[in-house]
């Protein structure tokens, strides 16, 4: 596990999408979307096996497309194997638990923690982990991530819970590399606003 893997899956991204607890055609045609609006990498949880079906078909659909699709909510070591079994290119997960962490490394699959505390984040770079989930971000606030960018600025942050077109931009501003959504895909209202913030340099 490196830098560099996410480095890779997020490359210049500004916008991840979340697509959680949808059917397989519904993931698959939100994911399409979110191609269509420059948002090039997508991530589907796995909380439950029912949502396998889902995650496989939309990484046979970025295949398809040549985008990016990670699992996402992986909250133990079989859900990694699942993961990685349906062509993952990378695992989430809400919390930091170094043993998922390790598995997925075991299984060629970059990780990326939640983390929510200055401990956390301490604790998942001591593991070698740069790059993180930073999880509730609209409950943690843009502020957050400016103050942790002083003593760990080797951190990157993708900010997951909450976020949409309209606030989205307050927490890039403030440092975050990536802004994760969901349900704003399927707000007719808040794509143009998406695709401008997908598509804008930093």
């Amino acid at each position: 596990m490196t830098t560099a893997d996410f480095d890779h899956i997020f490359g210049g991204a500004r916008v991840m999408a979340i697509l959680r607890g949808l059917p397989v055609a519904e993931t698959v045609r939100l994911a399409e979307r979110a191609w269509d609006l420059g948002i090039d990498v997508v991530e589907v949880p796995v909380a439950t096996p029912e949502a396998v079906p889902a995650l496989r078909a939309a990484v046979q659909a970025g295949v398809e497309r040549g985008r990016i699709v990670g699992a996402g909510t992986v909250l133990d070591e079989g859900q990694v194997a699942a993961a990685a079994d349906a062509g993952a290119a990378f695992t989430v997960a809400p919390g930091l638990d170094l043993a998922i962490a390790d598995a997925a490394a075991a299984r060629g699959l970059p990780h990326l923690p939640g983390v929510a505390t200055p401990t956390e984040a301490q604790q998942a770079l001591r593991h070698g982990l740069t790059w993180l989930k930073a999880f509730p971000a609209i409950s943690l606030g843009p502020a957050w991530f400016t103050a942790m960018a002083g003593p760990l600025p080797q951190l990157r942050f993708v900010a997951t819970g909450g976020l949409d077109a309209a606030n989205a931009a307050a927490f890039l501003d403030a440092g975050v590399r990536v802004a994760a959504v969901g349900s704003a895909l399927s707000d007719p209202h808040q794509l143009d606003n998406l695709a401008k913030l997908a598509t804008n340099p930093r």
